[in-house]
């Protein structure tokens, strides 16, 4: 008799963005004449770089010739897309890498799920809150979160609160913990942290013997000067930290699917015996064995956003987007709302007025402004009372949202 792994079981039936699909269907079959804006969705709208499929289509054309054709290749990614990696987003920054530490895949969500396949099922957890979801769901089906509480919480799971109270910056715990996450710029605030607040989590790691681990998939976003784009750009870092890119947001590749996963090799976690274990060898030997590596395609496009034309093209997309942000922030602050990020990440935080639960807002903001948002509190216990907004939709429709929002509010 086939069993079940049963932590699967304990994941909630339903899930934040089709509970949100749920209830935009209804109100659509309801309202079929209402123009609906929506910017509750993390997904970019814009059209791909130029330069993208210009590449995309020269390594087709390779695929249809004998001479230049490519079957299964490196599980790690490919030589010429990881160098590109190292010199643009690491040794730009005085950061050292060798080829061996960069491995390529087909986005971050899905390694922020998988690097827990290294890691053993007891490790207790860390996370700020509010947190995208993934982080928390894997490592239930993992055995490691425990059970969920009335309360939204899972018992093994220490939740770090970020909200208005602390300036949403996550405070060092008393209680030391073995894995941690963090995403900065963050998803779903919008908000960052100084090179020196992320110095004190770095700091704590290398003190706890606690592994990072930090998804950077939005730091093409950052604006400002003492925001850092990695983790590593702090002394220590190599030595308790694992970090994600994605090209998903910075490129538009949500739809291609590439990103990939900085594992040094000064990197290591315990045993039972105490003896130290270097996670480079572990990581490698789970993506040769349970993945077969991006496409020639997708990584010959991802390389083309690190030439000269790519750099320029993806900022110009970039730049609509912070356009929408800064649209989107200054319309819901002369409405009267409470707004946070938008500055250096395309997600807007925004408190519900009058202490309104992040589920009513929501449901007044779709059938009275006919405009849609995600509840913050299907990011997390700390979401309640805030939603989210994205700034990846058409300009357009970003200042006609605001100008609905106003009128609403008022």
């Amino acid at each position: 008799m086939a069993l079940v792994n049963e932590h699967f079981l304990k994941l909630p039936d339903s899930y934040l963005f089709p509970d949100v699909a749920k209830k935009i269907n209804t109100f659509k079959v309801t309202h079929p004449k209402a123009d609906l804006i929506r910017l509750e969705i993390g997904d970019v709208t814009q059209p791909l770089p130029p330069v993208v499929i210009e590449a995309m289509h020269k390594a087709v054309d390779e695929m249809a010739d004998a001479s230049t054709f490519r079957g299964y290749g490196p599980e790690q990614g490919y030589d010429f897309l990881i160098e590109a990696i190292i010199k643009n987003d690491y040794a730009a920054r005085g950061i050292q890498f060798s080829n061996s530490e960069i491995f390529v895949s087909d986005g971050s969500k899905s390694d922020t799920g998988n690097i827990g396949d290294i890691l053993r099922h007891d490790n207790s957890i860390g996370v700020t809150d509010p947190i995208y979801p993934v982080y928390i769901d894997s490592n239930v089906t993992n055995g490691r979160s425990g059970e969920l509480g009335e309360d939204g919480k899972w018992s093994n799971v220490i939740y770090i609160p970020c909200t208005s109270e602390n300036n949403f910056v996550p405070q060092i715990p008393e209680k030391r913990i073995d894995m941690l996450y963090l995403c900065y710029p963050n998803n779903p605030t919008g908000t960052t942290l100084t090179k020196d607040q992320l110095k004190q989590w770095v700091d704590y790691a290398l003190r706890n013997d606690t592994l990072i681990l930090f998804d950077a998939a939005y730091e093409a976003y950052i604006q400002e000067p003492n925001i850092p784009h990695s983790i590593y750009e702090i002394r220590g870092a190599k030595k308790c930290a694992i970090e994600f890119r994605s090209f998903s947001k910075t490129a538009g590749f949500t739809g291609i699917r590439c990103g990939y996963t900085v594992v040094p090799k000064e990197l290591t976690a315990a045993r039972l015996d105490g003896e130290r274990i270097p996670l480079n060898p572990l990581w490698n030997r789970r993506q040769t064995r349970r993945f077969n590596g991006a496409s020639y395609i997708t990584q010959r496009a991802a390389e083309a956003t690190y030439t000269p034309d790519g750099k320029r093209q993806i900022k110009k997309t970039i730049d609509y987007y912070m356009a929408n942000a800064k649209i989107m922030k200054e319309g819901l602050e002369n409405a009267g709302l409470d707004v946070y990020g938008g500055v250096n990440a395309p997600y807007l935080w925004v408190k519900t007025p009058k202490e309104t639960s992040s589920w009513r807002f929501f449901d007044k903001l779709l059938y009275e402004a006919n405009v849609v948002g995600t509840p913050g509190v299907g990011f997390g216990p700390s979401g309640e009372g805030y939603i989210r907004l994205t700034a990846f939709g058409n300009q357009d429709n970003c200042i006609e949202a605001m100008k609905r929002i106003k009128k609403w509010i008022s």
